[in-house]
C-alpha cells in the first residue's frame, strides 16, 4: 500500500481496535428489503444477513478507500476494511441485480448496539456530549462508500431510500456521521480545501449551539487559507440538500487523509419536496 506524504499536522492519538465479524445477540431491527431501477439499470437493496455478505461490503470499502482514496487500514484481514464497528452494525447493501456485485454500502449503529460497543466510531473523532439528549434516538452512519462504475446517482438515492425507511420504521429520528474532506488536492497533500469549504458551511448550515460538537483531533481551520472558491464534495452537497446541519469544526482524519465534518440529520428536518422519495406516503 503507497504512503501518503506526510501533512505537517500531528499525529492521531486515537486508533481502532480490530475485530472480526459476528453477527449481534440482540435480535435486529426490522427492516425491508426494496428493489429499484435507476437509468443505469436494476438496483437491488438489502441488509447483510450473513458474514460473507458483510465481507463483501468490506471488500468494496477497501477498494474505494485503501486502493483509490490512499487509506492507511489497520485491517485484521488483508484485501477487507475491517474494525470493531463492523461486528456490531447493520450492513446496507445496494447490488447489481445482473452480476449480484455489491455496488454501494453504508453501516448503520444503533442506540442499542452503540451501547454494547461503548461509543460510536463519531465519539473517536468528536466529542459528542452535547448529543447525549438524542442518543436514544440516533443512528450513526458510516462508511459510506459506491463503486467507481456505479457513480450516478441511483446508488445512493437507493441507499438513502433504504435509510430514511429503517428509521421510520424502527422510530429513530437522528442520523449523525462524519463526513469527509479529502486532503489531497492536485497532488498535494493540504488542509486549506477542507477549511475554505468549512468556512462556507458554518455560515449557512451550522447547527444551533445545543448541537454543536468539538473535534478530538481539530484540523487548524483558523491558520489555513480558506479563500478557496470550491464546491464541497456531492455527498456533503447532498446531505445538506436533506436538510443536515453541519455540527462542528473538521477533525483530521490522518488514516484516511481526510478532515472530517460532523454531520446531523433528522427525520423532521426532511425537506417537503424529498420527503415523499424517502417516507413513500407517510
Amino acid at each position: 500500500m503507497r504512503e501518503l506524504p506526510n501533512p505537517t499536522f500531528p499525529l492521531s492519538p486515537l486508533s481502532l481496535p480490530r475485530g472480526l465479524f459476528h453477527r449481534p445477540q440482540a435480535p435486529l431491527l426490522a427492516v425491508r428489503p426494496a428493489t429499484v431501477a435507476p437509468a443505469k439499470g436494476a438496483l437491488m437493496v438489502s441488509w447483510a444477513k450473513n458474514a460473507d455478505e458483510v465481507r463483501q461490503a468490506q471488500r468494496l470499502r477497501f477498494k474505494v478507500f485503501a486502493q483509490e482514496m490512499g487509506a492507511r487500514l489497520d485491517t485484521s484481514v488483508p484485501g477487507h476494511d475491517v474494525d470493531l464497528f463492523d461486528n456490531y452494525c447493520e450492513h446496507l447493501l445496494v447490488r447489481d441485480a445482473l452480476t449480484l456485485e455489491v455496488v454501494g454500502t453504508y453501516r448503520l449503529l444503533t442506540p442499542a448496539q452503540a451501547r454494547r460497543v461503548g461509543s460510536t466510531y463519531s465519539d473517536l473523532e468528536f466529542d459528542l456530549t452535547r448529543l447525549r439528549s438524542l442518543r436514544e434516538r440516533m443512528v450513526e452512519l458510516g462508511r459510506s462508500c459506491v463503486h467507481p462504475d456505479y457513480r450516478q446517482g441511483g446508488v445512493i438515492m437507493a441507499l438513502w431510500g433504504a435509510l430514511a425507511e429503517f428509521m421510520v420504521r424502527n422510530q429513530l429520528d437522528t442520523m449523525i456521521g462524519c463526513a469527509s474532506i479529502p486532503m489531497l488536492h492536485n497532488g498535494i497533500v493540504s488542509g486549506d480545501v477542507a477549511a475554505s469549504i468549512w468556512h462556507q458551511l458554518k455560515a449557512t448550515h451550522l447547527a444551533p449551539i445545543e448541537h454543536q460538537v468539538h473535534p478530538r483531533l481539530p484540523l487548524p481551520v483558523d491558520q489555513l487559507d480558506h479563500s478557496l472558491s470550491v464546491e464541497p464534495p456531492a455527498l456533503i452537497k447532498g446531505y445538506l440538500r436533506l436538510g443536515a446541519k453541519i455540527l462542528g469544526a473538521p477533525a483530521w482524519d490522518p488514516d484516511f487523509n481526510t478532515a472530517d465534518l460532523p454531520m446531523l440529520m433528522r427525520i423532521n428536518d426532511l425537506p417537503a419536496r424529498y420527503r415523499k422519495h424517502f417516507l413513500g406516503s407517510r
